[in-house]
């Protein structure tokens, strides 16, 4: 059976819901996810597409499109944090703190030769991205 986890912008005008399980989860330190996130660590959760759906409010959802890689979503009345869609890559990254019923469990560190925060918590840490996803596949020690 498939679990279904609920999430919403700070305002609640935008709903959604997550099915299943991500395809990743982990911790983005890259430069990009810090300040969108205001935060030293953006904590990120991988979906396929079909497992992520819109539930109410679709039309107060705005769009901030820095990169052909991530179309970053947010709610237009709070400006509350949704997602990102990466459609390069066929994911969607729900941020973890948008979906709170949702056991976030981190398996490795993106991005971390950018890091502000050193996190010692024996998890791989990557110096960019998995060679899958266009980066070196380097890790980096704690």
């Amino acid at each position: 059976m498939h679990q279904t986890h609920k999430g919403s912008c700070l305002c609640g005008a935008v709903e959604l819901t997550v099915t299943g399980n991500p395809v990743a989860e982990g911790f983005c330190h890259c430069s990009s996810c810090r300040n969108w996130a205001a935060a030293p660590v953006n904590a990120f959760t991988l979906w396929k597409p079909d497992a992520v759906k819109i539930t109410k409010g679709a039309d107060s959802i705005g769009v901030y499109h820095k990169t052909e890689k991530s179309y970053r979503k947010f709610c237009k009345t709070c400006g509350g944090h949704l997602l990102t869609d990466h459609p390069l890559w066929g994911v969607i990254d729900v941020y973890a703190a948008t979906i709170p019923s949702f056991h976030h469990e981190p398996k490795l560190h993106v991005n971390y030769a950018d890091t502000v925060l050193r996190i010692k918590d024996g998890l791989p840490k990557m110096k960019d991205m998995l060679s899958e996803m266009g980066g070196s596949g380097d890790t980096l020690a704690e």
